[in-house]
């Protein structure tokens, strides 16, 4: 078996790879400089910076709940390769949209960009999963899957960074340059033929129906797609809460934040190897709950340390001077167990949507994953927006929203794991 790092070296790996890398690099790049930009030059209360954070993560994720059913269809019914390549060629048109926002500094037109980059995601993200069973071996799905995982979470890393600290203007030549090398990367994918044929139902509607009720009856579908969209209410909710606690809390300049998030994505990529070291190739949720669990103990101590974070007054801290603290650290630390404790948790799951059913139904598996995933989100979002405007409720108190998704994410660990006791085939997508 080749080792994880080394599907790295293979060209029916390496230039998916560095396609999805880009693009996930390229979506957060975008987005947090928008975000940043509002928070720090815009609005001036924690009301306003909040609103505006849980808008920008809605529009976002809001294209993957409408189009991902019409997504996995395409993707099952053609060959993903030349999908992929018309996704990122039209990512191009698309950043240079957000770069004339960018330049002009129009809000609105950001968020057309914004909505852009969350179609192209839409109809990319069933295929970089699905495409694993056909490309790889049984016995390197979870290797690669976990590497897809990290890779994500590494280019989220350096696109949040990049997004807080560069300027406007180098980020509107930026995007529009890693749009055009992601197309090209794109070209050195090998043909991933389609293994069925589909008549494609451009209801968007019904087609979400019909994919999620052929999808959820079975048993470990429905538990892995439950517990992965709890997962991913949590990381909505902290990507919500972390400009606000940073800059209201904390009294931070931006920069920390891009800290915060680039905390959470290491971790998160971390814990994606790690589970793959532990389950050594093979699909289980025998960690999951475990995983979780911890999870939910690092989130209790983060809501202590931001509840007695020391009060500080005069200008926001910068980067240097918030490490300065000693409260700091344990902050820094809560979080990157968060994030590693949440890739153990989450990785395997992917690992079983794209194992549990026939190669020719992964897309549809994935596209409704993403489907019940968007909503959960946008329903997260939006959530701890209206929990932050109950009187007497602060941005701080949220944070137990995450602490109860922790644990609902267990339990639906639990009975996934002990559904792998449960005799079954590859279960069929009526």
């Amino acid at each position: 078996m080749i080792g994880a790092l080394g599907l790295m070296k293979e060209r029916r790996f390496l230039p998916l790879f560095v396609t999805q890398f880009l693009g996930a690099f390229n979506d957060n790049l975008f987005k947090n400089a928008m975000i940043f930009f509002a928070t720090y030059q815009i609005f001036s209360s924690v009301e306003q910076e909040t609103q505006f954070s849980a808008i920008a993560t809605g529009i976002f994720i809001l294209p993957f709940f409408l189009f991902s059913a019409l997504a996995g269809q395409l993707a099952d019914s053609y060959d993903k390769a030349k999908i992929m390549r018309i996704i990122k060629a039209a990512e191009v048109v698309i950043m240079l949209v957000g770069a004339l926002g960018i330049f002009i500094k129009s809000l609105p037109l950001m968020l057309v960009a914004l909505v852009g980059m969350g179609i192209h995601s839409t109809f990319f993200g069933p295929i970089k999963y699905a495409v694993l069973p056909q490309h790889l071996n049984e016995d390197e799905v979870l290797g690669g899957t976990g590497l897809v995982e990290a890779g994500t979470y590494i280019a989220i890393l350096f696109g949040t960074i990049a997004g807080g600290l560069i300027s406007p203007t180098v980020a509107a030549f930026a995007v529009v340059g890693v749009a055009m090398i992601g197309w090209l990367a794109s070209l050195k994918i090998p043909p991933a033929p389609p293994l069925t044929k589909l008549k494609l139902d451009y209801n968007i509607f019904r087609a979400s129906a019909r994919l999620i009720g052929a999808t959820m009856h079975i048993p470990r579908l429905y538990l892995a797609i439950v517990a992965i969209s709890v997962f991913w209410t949590i990381a909505a909710v902290l990507g919500v809460l972390f400009p606000p606690l940073v800059k209201n809390v904390f009294h931070a300049q931006k920069d920390v934040a891009s800290v915060f998030l680039a905390i959470f994505s290491v971790g998160i990529a971390i814990g994606s190897v790690v589970i793959n070291r532990l389950l050594k190739g093979h699909v289980s949720a025998k960690y999951a709950t475990a995983s979780v669990l911890a999870m939910s103990l690092f989130v209790v101590d983060f809501f202590f340390a931001a509840l007695y974070f020391p009060v500080s007054e005069g200008p926001l801290l910068k980067t240097a001077n918030f490490l300065a603290l000693p409260d700091a650290w344990r902050v820094l630390f809560d979080l990157a167990m968060i994030a590693i404790t949440g890739g153990m948790f989450v990785v395997p799951l992917y690992a079983f949507l794209t194992t549990t059913v026939d190669k020719s139904q992964t897309s549809r598996t994935v596209a409704a994953n993403n489907i019940v995933n968007s909503g959960a989100m946008v329903a997260g979002s939006v959530g701890v927006l209206g929990f932050t405007n109950i009187p007497g409720v602060d941005v701080v108190h949220a944070i137990w929203i995450v602490f109860l998704l922790c644990l609902a994410s267990a339990y639906c660990a639990w009975r996934l794991y002990k559904a792998e006791d449960l005799p079954h085939g590859l279960d069929p997508i009526p």
